[in-house]
């Protein structure tokens, strides 16, 4: 008897939408048919001929939590997730401690507890070579984002350092995410404008060049690593990337802010729009949507980067860099649909199966085996900050339209309806990469 079916609902199937129905047993599903017979059943949701989608897959996000819970928790976070439709997550390293060895692998495993979206949790890279395979076999995803110039937690390593690093990550048969953007440009661009308060001097700080120069220097210290380049923001960055994908192992991503914000606005935003990489102008963006709808781009990522919003209300070299973004990337990127900026298949690729196939989760599909991770989605609406879930209690999306899940659904479970969280704190289960070693319950 199934657990759940969900009825009147459009699947994307074969390129076309059209009806479906979805069974549900013991959290994966079961049976995806144009009818089911529901007469046993424990629950059945009326989709009410709404577009059903994969729940989507958030592979980067900061959610503070050990060590600056002030900004984010993970229950806080992983609410946000929900209420935007996202029912999977991975954590970056640059929390109190930093995820850079086995003590702090477990203990942000440990905060992480409070969750109610499943997760994945991300190591950390400095000069902590040696500590890199423990980390890997207590279940870490991937390694990075890995900085290859001064942000938040100041993380940073130098080339030598990456080259080292890289090739350890490779032996291990893991995936490195890499952070582009070059320290010795920044740098020399801070030296030539500090001074400048304009909030928009941060883009010149961090130009295009510095983001190119650094995907360059990753590339050539790749190998057979696969790398996945974290947040692309410039269209030269682009170009390279989709040269170098000829011969390397190679994805990247888009965060929404770069896609839905632009340098003008830094007029609207002030300190509240700053973060690495920064805000580029109209035809950097331009070129992003572009390499989003040719391929290039393999996945839309948040990089939900919390705040509160009295913490940025300062001057643009003091102002902490990041944004909230976890709840609005789903909404933000249905509205594109809608204004047909994409493609819905190009949409469920990018946010549902492509993460999926790249970090190597059972998830991202609606098909029978897979997690019944899903979200029924709802009409146009006005993001509003005082209805966002994150700690940070702002977004800089206020005011704009998206379409927001009416229903989300983690493994057969309803935790988020009409925007009230339903599921309990801590039902999230924590998704060990594939170097994990047997008998390692690091939970």
């Amino acid at each position: 008897m199934p657990d759940l079916i969900i009825k009147n609902a459009r699947l994307f199937i074969g390129d076309i939408l059209q009806p479906a129905e979805i069974a549900v047993d013991n959290g994966k599903i079961s049976s995806v048919k144009k009818n089911i017979d529901t007469k046993s059943y424990n629950e059945v949701i009326n989709a009410k001929s709404a577009l059903v989608l994969p729940g989507a897959i958030d592979v980067h996000v900061h959610f503070r939590d050990p060590g600056m819970t002030k900004k984010e928790n993970w229950y806080t976070g992983s609410c946000a997730a929900a209420a935007g439709g996202v029912t999977t997550v991975i954590d970056h390293p640059n929390t109190i401690p930093s995820t850079t060895d086995a003590e702090s692998f477990k203990k942000k495993l440990k905060a992480a507890r409070k969750s109610i979206v499943d997760y994945g949790i991300n190591a950390g890279v400095t000069a902590n070579l040696t500590t890199l395979k423990g980390m890997w076999e207590l279940g870490a995803i991937s390694f990075g984002e890995i900085f290859m110039a001064e942000s938040t937690g100041k993380l940073n390593i130098n080339e030598r350092t990456l080259n080292q690093a890289l090739a350890t990550i490779g032996n291990l048969g893991a995936t490195a995410c890499i952070h582009a953007e070059d320290e010795e440009i920044r740098q020399k661009f801070v030296h030539l404008l500090k001074g400048n308060l304009e909030p928009g001097s941060h883009s010149r700080t961090r130009p295009p060049l510095s983001e190119k120069t650094a995907v360059e220097k990753a590339i050539k210290h790749a190998g057979e690593t696969k790398l996945h380049f974290c947040h692309i923001s410039a269209g030269e960055s682009l170009e390279i990337i989709k040269n170098a994908k000829q011969v390397h192992k190679i994805t990247c991503e888009v965060a929404p802010h770069h896609l839905f914000l632009n340098t003008n606005d830094w007029k609207r935003l002030g300190t509240l729009g700053k973060m690495n990489p920064p805000l580029r102008d109209y035809r950097n963006q331009q070129s992003l949507w572009d390499g989003l709808n040719n391929g290039i781009i393999d996945i839309v990522a948040s990089d939900h980067a919390p705040h509160l919003e009295h913490e940025k209300m300062t001057d643009i070299w003091t102002a902490p860099a990041g944004v909230p973004g976890v709840e609005t990337m789903m909404p933000l990127m249905l509205m594109a649909v809608k204004r047909n900026l994409l493609t819905l298949k190009r949409l469920i690729e990018v946010t549902s199966l492509n993460p999926a196939r790249i970090f190597n989760l059972k998830k991202g599909v609606l098909a029978p085996g897979y997690d019944a991770d899903m979200i029924i989605v709802g009409k146009p609406e006005q993001i509003r900050k005082e209805k966002m879930h994150s700690r940070a209690g702002w977004t800089p999306y206020h005011g704009m339209k998206a379409m927001f899940p009416k229903l989300t659904i983690s493994r057969g479970e309803i935790i988020m309806e009409d925007a009230g969280i339903t599921a309990k704190r801590g039902r999230g289960r924590f998704i060990p990469g594939k170097g994990i070693i047997a008998g390692n319950d690091v939970e």
